[in-house]
């Protein structure tokens, strides 16, 4: 197969067993027009994969990190449309076949990528979560920074499919970056590509007690200043998505345990738009203390 539709890309590191899995939610695609480019990020020991002649393996001496590898795996790719699976998650049969339907079918300003729906499965395979995309940002608008309707999300951002020339044309991924990768990938591409969003589930995020970059309370925390340190100038330009943006930080370093660092967060949100982010504190502290009064109502039983 020399020049396949879509290349999948899987960057790896350290996850034996998983990666299988992986693998063969891909080999398992109803589209066959595809290869598969696995780029081990120096794993401690090769991985053990199925034969497939759409498989191919990289192996790297140094580990370079996950934004690297993606870039490798997007330089070796042979496809026109390239798209890129954690090696933890896994994607279901149809996403290929329905993200480039979805392309093909659809008339926005050129060039247009696709995203998808995602579940978040725990380790019995049981689904506890599910997100859907909004269905257009067109090319010039700054995704994660628009307004969208509250049963949409922009955490699907791994389901991406675009052309392997436009992610090349735009830097690929930014290779400073550890955690926020998407996200920052995503603030240079819409500008310049219009982003199509399906409300079709297509990928599963599996959830694990394995190590995660992106649930590393460090790096987390280096990545999110770079982050808006990067693209400062467009985010001052959205106050109201910037405040909920470091609201939403300041949670998940909350429930990481940097309760600290949560509550500079959480105040660097109120000066940004406190308007908004005072009704978020209040029901969340409403919340906790409806939990804790129930905790302690039953321990009065």
């Amino acid at each position: 197969m020399s020049h396949p539709i879509l290349s999948v890309i899987i960057p790896t590191h350290n996850r034996p067993n998983l990666l299988p899995l992986a693998v063969n939610s891909v080999l398992a695609q109803t589209l066959d027009d595809l290869e598969i480019i696995v780029v081990d990020d120096a794993s401690e020991r090769p991985p053990d994969l199925p034969s497939d002649s759409r498989l191919r393996f990289l192996r790297l001496s140094e580990p370079q990190g996950g934004a690297a590898a993606r870039n490798i795996g997007t330089e070796a790719a042979r496809g026109r449309w390239v798209t890129y699976l954690d090696d933890d998650d896994r994607l279901l049969p149809h996403m290929a076949e329905t993200s480039l339907e979805g392309l093909f079918h659809v008339t926005l300003p050129a060039p247009i990528a696709v995203i998808s729906g995602i579940e978040e499965v725990n380790a019995q395979g049981q689904v506890f979560n599910k997100r859907v995309p909004p269905p257009v940002c067109v090319k010039g608008s700054h995704f994660c920074l628009e307004e969208i309707a509250p049963y949409f999300s922009y955490n699907t951002k791994q389901t991406l499919v675009a052309e392997r020339e436009v992610i090349q044309k735009i830097g690929g991924w930014d290779e400073t970056f550890r955690s926020r990768v998407h996200t920052e990938l995503f603030l240079r591409l819409n500008p310049v590509c219009s982003i199509l969003g399906l409300p079709t589930i297509t990928y599963q995020l599996y959830s694990h007690q394995e190590e995660r970059v992106s649930r590393n309370p460090i790096l987390r925390q280096e990545s999110f200043q770079r982050l808006v340190s990067k693209h400062e100038a467009l985010f001052k330009a959205h106050p109201k998505r910037f405040a909920y943006f470091i609201y939403e930080h300041a949670l998940m370093s909350y429930r990481l345990g940097q309760k600290r660092t949560a509550l500079k967060h959480f105040c660097w949100a109120i000066r940004v738009d406190g308007l908004q982010i005072f009704p978020q504190l209040t029901s969340l502290f409403y919340q906790k203390l409806i939990k804790k009064l129930s905790i302690a109502n039953f321990k009065l039983k």
